[in-house]
């Protein structure tokens, strides 16, 4: 799979582009002298990946450029001719407009021009987005990815600024590792599935555990063992059946012992007790009041002195003032003893207040009772019997359903058991396959994307490097990509946006060597290639971009022409015919698109 043409509907506002097979440069001009200290410049280097993703069936995004200014491009159709492995061509046609339904072509000369082709000749003609999808991914062929489609690992041949920040993960991939990780792996030559299945089983015992987890909650935090309540279960339906037949029969006769059994054993017991207890405390109540009455002082010392002068006899002075002193110390002992008479008096006729509430309450129990024993109205019964069967039957529901979560528990439990012992085997399977993948005696494809790696930054850097795939601590793969000292230990030059750029375009071509002529794509598109390295390696990378193209991997890098390469001999490093298109800032017309800057 190459790129062969891009073009559009309007020729005069979009250049077509022929790719070669070999080194293909865009060149972004920057010919007015205060624009050399910008940023971004807005030319359409970049731009240019992200109409090739747009062509390659990139799903439709509002953030994208076509759509975000969708009143300059709405009429805009694009046609992106490919190359395909077996040496004919495609053509795919895409509208932004409509932007889901996709037309193809296919045609054994290259360079064709499909514009005004009719509707009736064209292989498919705007098809359904997923369709369309299933469409190019056959035709594609990319047997190398398989059973990933073709669109999943593209961003490592279509590199834009957005995509340097990791070798490994791509923007657009989800952020979850169990979807990027085991098509990486793949790449690598590991066993993906095995891995995929890892996460798969990981997982599931995540699932099964929350199961766990909200079963336990709806338990009650109480976890009974089943066999109790299968016990339990039992005898509450064998009760529910018997009082059945007793409600189908008209059988009230265990209703009338039991409440007779009720009458006699407790009913009248509690009766009895509280009129004993009514008793002794209206007995204590009643020498309470007469203690009270009992206590007043009745001597008068005026009467005793009038009546011992009658008789003759003296009764002034110390006699007097004694008996006045003991009335008086007698008054204060009684009127504190009348303080706890009368306390007392009053628990006995709370407690007395609380016996006869207690009296009435049993005796409307025992007029109830009496009442049920000797009432011969068989509905009233039957309601009351009726009751008592509801009652059972709730139990009974209550307790089959703890019987079915205590079931759902066990076999959840099991299943966990069965999960885990699963992901152990295959923690086993991925160590052995881990192990021979990375043995330097084992002739796979990771180990020649491995030397190719470092083939490429000693050549560009004159420093080795290391491509890594290992498992960590809970088995999950960990993929790293860095640069070494003289003695081997990596350093912090990997940390660095020009270093981590370089990382990712030479793992991409390392990856496009390792798989060539295997259902695997033979483009790459990296975009900025030359920023921010000195001219010796701007040379050397330039050199490992031609012993690439040599070997048949058609490469399309971007650049701006202050991140030039040294000229070589005098002459200018890349020839005319290397240099598909060339872009600058002197107006309209040195842009991608030759319409008003958005």
């Amino acid at each position: 799979m190459k790129l062969s043409r891009l073009y559009a509907n309007y020729e005069e506002r979009f250049s077509p582009i022929d790719f070669r097979d070999g080194l293909n440069v865009v060149v972004a001009e920057i010919r007015v002298p205060e624009n050399r200290n910008k940023d971004t410049h807005n030319l359409g280097k970049t731009t240019l990946g992200l109409l090739l993703d747009f062509c390659l069936l990139a799903r439709r995004d509002a953030k994208m450029f076509l759509f975000k200014h969708e009143e300059l491009f709405k009429d805009f159709v694009f046609y992106l001719e490919i190359e395909l492995s077996s040496g004919s061509y495609v053509t795919i046609r895409r509208a932004v407009e409509d932007a889901s339904k996709i037309s193809f072509k296919r045609h054994v000369a290259p360079g064709q021009d499909f514009q005004d082709l009719p509707e009736d000749q064209w292989d498919h003609y705007k098809v359904a987005f997923e369709r369309s999808k299933a469409i190019l991914d056959g035709l594609l062929d990319l047997t190398a990815v398989r059973p990933w489609d073709f669109r999943k690992g593209l961003g490592y041949f279509l590199r834009t600024q957005d995509d340097y920040s990791d070798v490994f993960q791509l923007r657009r991939f989800a952020s979850e590792h169990a979807d990027w990780k085991p098509y990486v792996a793949h790449l690598l030559g590991f066993d993906a599935q095995l891995i995929a299945n890892f996460y798969a089983k990981e997982a599931l015992i995540s699932d099964l555990r929350a199961n766990e987890s909200t079963i336990q909650s709806e338990l009650g935090g109480s976890i009974e063992d089943l066999s109790r309540i299968e016990g339990l279960l039992l005898l509450k339906r064998q009760q529910a059946e018997k009082q059945q037949a007793k409600l189908d029969g008209f059988d009230f006769r265990d209703q009338d012992k039991s409440k007779t059994r009720d009458l006699v054993d407790r009913v009248d017991e509690d009766i009895a007790d509280l009129n004993t207890e009514r008793y002794s405390l209206m007995y204590n109540r009643k020498k309470i009041i007469s203690s009270l009455e009992a206590g007043e002082m009745v001597f008068e010392p005026e009467r005793a002195a009038r009546l011992f002068e009658e008789v003759g006899v003296l009764f002034e002075g110390q006699i007097k003032r004694d008996y006045e002193q003991l009335i008086s110390f007698n008054a204060a002992i009684t009127e504190e003893r009348q303080g706890y008479l009368l306390e007392e008096k009053a628990e006995v006729e709370a407690r007395l207040r609380e016996v006869g509430a207690e009296l009435n309450r049993l005796g409307k129990r025992r007029s109830e009772i009496l009442s049920f024993l000797s009432d011969t109205d068989v509905v009233r019964k039957y309601k009351e019997a009726s009751d008592d069967l509801v009652e059972l039957r709730s139990d009974v529901l209550s307790l089959t359903r703890q019987r079915e979560h205590l079931q759902t528990l066990q076999r959840l439990r099991s299943e966990i058991r069965e999960a885990v012992e699963e992901k152990n085997h295959l923690e086993a399977r991925l160590e052995r396959d881990f192990e021979e993948k990375n043995s330097p005696s084992n002739d796979s494809i990771y180990k020649t994307i491995r030397l190719q790696f470092d083939a490429i930054i000693e050549e560009v850097l004159d420093q080795n490097a290391l491509l890594t795939a290992s498992l960590n601590k809970q088995h999950h793969p960990e993929f790293e990509a860095e640069i070494l000292d003289e003695s081997g230990n990596s350093t912090s030059a990997q940390r660095g946006h020009s270093y981590k750029k370089l990382l990712c375009i030479a793992f991409d071509l390392a990856m496009l060597w390792a798989h060539l002529g295997q259902g695997f794509p033979s483009f790459v598109y990296h975009d900025g290639v030359f920023e921010s390295l000195d001219k010796r390696k701007k040379s050397n990378l330039v050199d490992v971009m031609r012993g690439y193209s040599n070997l048949g991997i058609q490469q399309i890098i971007t650049l701006i022409d202050t991140d030039m390469p040294p000229e070589v001999d005098g002459k200018p490093v890349f020839s005319e015919d290397e240099i598909v298109l060339r872009l600058h800032d002197e107006g309209v017309e040195g842009r991608l698109f030759k319409i008003r800057s958005w």
